[in-house]
């Protein structure tokens, strides 16, 4: 099934849902909310005013839908979890409507305004839960039938691998699991999966594996005597973008937060690698896209003045864009203004420093109040990059670095930003050792995240460049 096609036909039926509430909520309005107020029956008409008006409705929650991530694994959900969200991000919804649009309204008494909240809100709940109810029902029917797989890699050899093995690809209701295949812990142990699915080697080829087959759910499967391996492996895999899973008597050995997501299926135990609350990850994102939006239309005159500035004191493109390394691994291109001259790296990448000639003039000035950084809130725009993260390095350093501190990997759980603590605390780097000094400012990030944390690096950011004190 085309996971795209499954994605519009949610977004189909939520504008439907809209549109049909918009329309019931119309009438109700007009035959009991105005009629009230004028004393007599207001005639339902259904105007070009309204189909405008119930097509920016549907638009609205569009909007708050993507935002909030219901169109994200949209195959990972259950008809309870759905209902839950659908409630939590309705009632959120459906107030800001009322203060927006509804207490315009001309009432007979203010108990209108409570009848008014109360209908919009049933209306809109009702349809739109029966709706998603509907949808997700068939996506449910479709993964037990094995119509929708979720490629699967098991870590172990033993019994317990081969016993998983046979419990997600023989039961009779599937979970969605389909096992592409096993990676061993320990070699030397007797081998009881290779008879019945692929053997991709040892553990340590994971991230290559994960990459190479697509995994979606990578599933730990250890003996007893094999257990000492787990630290190396959930290193590896917390820079993965996939679901990780255990097996219940490895559950007194795993750190950190643990969830049960299955009652009929296969007893394993998803361990949840996410640093933020949902609810906090989805309010960073709306904080970033409002904040980058901002930047880029109120601060369009500075973009211009910039540009030209650049352009007029050297010769050379106006903007310099670079390969960095961001979430989870993935390279993607930095944009900022250019403050160096021409081919000022022509033999190997180079870190800039107090005394650096390749800088110009003006160049000088735009790191110390960090105006070069503007355009990376495009990035920020197009998900690349957040406001607050940790600040994205080249390849060529990123290999310097994990010799010296192995756990810069760690930051790669996060999306890149264009201001960090580590900014904040200490500036730009001069040398792979600065680097490193940096680093344990972004660790501690990652540790303490949270929007209270994000504010006030945002705002010590703005006092540096206030201040001019970047360098």
């Amino acid at each position: 099934m085309n996971k795209v096609f499954k994605v519009l036909q949610y977004i189909l039926f939520d504008i439907v849902a809209a549109m049909i509430t918009w329309g019931l909520f119309f009438w109700f309005r007009k035959n009991y909310i105005e009629s009230a107020k004028f004393g007599y029956i207001i005639p339902v008409e259904f105007q070009q005013k309204f189909f405008l008006s119930a097509l920016l409705y549907a638009l609205y929650w569009l909007v708050l839908y993507s935002l909030a991530g219901h169109y994200r694994r949209i195959y990972r959900r259950s008809r309870l979890w759905e209902l839950s969200k659908t409630i939590n991000i309705v009632a959120i919804g459906v107030v800001v409507l009322f203060f927006v649009l509804l207490l315009d309204d001309e009432v007979n008494s203010y108990r209108d305004y409570y009848k008014s909240l109360l209908v919009l809100f049933g209306l809109h709940f009702s349809i739109t839960s029966l709706f998603r109810f509907i949808q997700t029902s068939i996506t449910k029917a479709a993964i037990l039938r094995r119509d929708i797989r979720f490629p699967t890699l098991i870590i172990g050899n033993g019994n317990k691998a081969l016993s998983l093995y046979h419990e997600l690809m023989t039961t009779g209701k599937s979970q969605g699991n389909w096992v592409n295949g096993y990676v061993t812990a320990n070699e030397e142990a007797q081998d009881m999966m290779g008879a019945v699915t692929k053997n991709f080697g040892n553990y340590q080829a994971l991230t290559q594996l994960i990459a190479q087959e697509k995994i979606e759910d990578v599933i730990i499967a250890l003996e007893n005597q094999d257990h000492d391996h787990m630290d190396p492996i959930f290193t590896i895999l917390e820079n993965e973008n996939v679901k990780v899973k255990i097996t219940p008597d490895m559950y007194d050995i795993v750190t950190g937060s643990v969830k049960m997501n299955n009652v009929w299926g296969s007893a394993l135990i998803e361990v949840n690698t996410e640093i933020m609350p949902e609810w906090q990850r989805v309010l960073k994102r709306t904080i970033d896209i409002a904040f980058a939006a901002l930047v880029l239309i109120i601060g369009l005159p500075f973009f211009i003045i910039t540009a030209i500035a650049v352009w007029a004191t050297s010769k050379g493109p106006v903007f310099y864009k670079q390969e960095r390394i961001g979430l989870h691994s993935k390279p993607f291109f930095i944009h900022k203004f250019r403050t160096m001259k021409v081919d000022a790296e022509t033999d190997k990448p180079r870190l800039s420093s107090k005394e650096d000639d390749r800088r110009t003039r003006l160049g000088i000035f735009l790191r110390k109040v960090r105006l070069d950084e503007l355009p990376q809130f495009y990035n920020v725009l197009i998900g690349e990059m957040s406001v607050v993260g940790y600040r994205p390095e080249r390849q060529y350093f990123i290999d310097q670095i994990t010799q010296l501190a192995p756990h810069y990997k760690h930051l790669y759980k996060i999306k890149p930003g264009i201001t960090s603590w580590g900014m904040v605390k200490y500036g730009y780097a001069e040398n792979v050792e600065q680097m490193v000094e940096r680093l344990k400012y972004d660790i501690l990030y990652i540790e303490n995240m949270s929007i209270s944390m994000d504010l006030k690096i945002m705002f010590y950011t703005v006092l540096i460049m206030i201040q001019g004190r970047g360098k």
